[in-house]
């Protein structure tokens, strides 16, 4: 497994006046659908890839019901989702309220196989 990367340059909006920062930024090489995935999946398995796009279907129903409903969803070594609000803030506790939150993104968070499946990426300079 490898993957490109490409130098890009940040400046530190901290300090304007400091030199530019140079840092790796990786590059995708493409993207792969559900239905590819799941061809994968049959590829590497005995469960057809019909079967494993019903599974995955199945978790993109129930996992977002799940976290609505203010639950971790656990999914063993692939790793866990919870949310994770956004909000104004407020000078007091008691100013803030439910329309405080002005958004929700999903935090994702891989087990430990997950992250091990990652150590022997090579990285190629573009």
């Amino acid at each position: 497994m490898s993957i490109n990367y490409k130098v890009i340059t940040k400046k530190d909006p901290r300090n304007p006046s400091a030199p530019p920062r140079y840092y790796a930024s990786l590059k995708s090489s493409g993207r792969s659908d559900m239905r590819q995935v799941a061809k994968e999946i049959g590829a590497i398995s005995t469960v057809s890839s019909g079967d494993t796009m019903a599974v995955l279907e199945g978790l993109l129903t129930v996992v977002p019901q799940e976290l609505a409903d203010g639950r971790v969803v656990e999914l063993g070594e692939l790793g866990s989702f919870r949310l994770s609000a956004r909000s104004e803030s407020a000078l007091e506790p008691g100013e803030i309220s439910a329309r405080s939150i002005t958004g929700v993104k999903v935090i994702f968070m891989p087990g430990k196989l997950f992250k091990q499946a990652l150590v022997d990426i090579e990285y190629r300079k573009e």
